[in-house]
């Protein structure tokens, strides 16, 4: 169960990169899309730290509860 939450916040920082990169690619010519592509790296971003702290929390959780 843990390695699948870690494979799942690897895939929300390769999500953001693919974001930032459109980001840059789009900057010039579609300015509107370029913003939603960073809204999009930013959410993608929170949703790593976010499933991060929360496999932590869970992990900790179960290592007391297992003693």
């Amino acid at each position: 169960m843990n390695r699948i939450g870690k494979i799942f916040e690897i895939g929300y920082l390769i999500v953001a990169v693919i974001f930032a990169y459109e980001t840059i690619a789009r900057w010039n010519t579609e300015r509107e899309k370029a913003y939603i592509f960073i809204a999009m790296c930013g959410l993608a971003i929170f949703m790593f730290f976010f499933r991060r702290r929360m496999r932590i929390k869970r992990e900790k959780y179960l290592d007391r509860s297992n003693k």
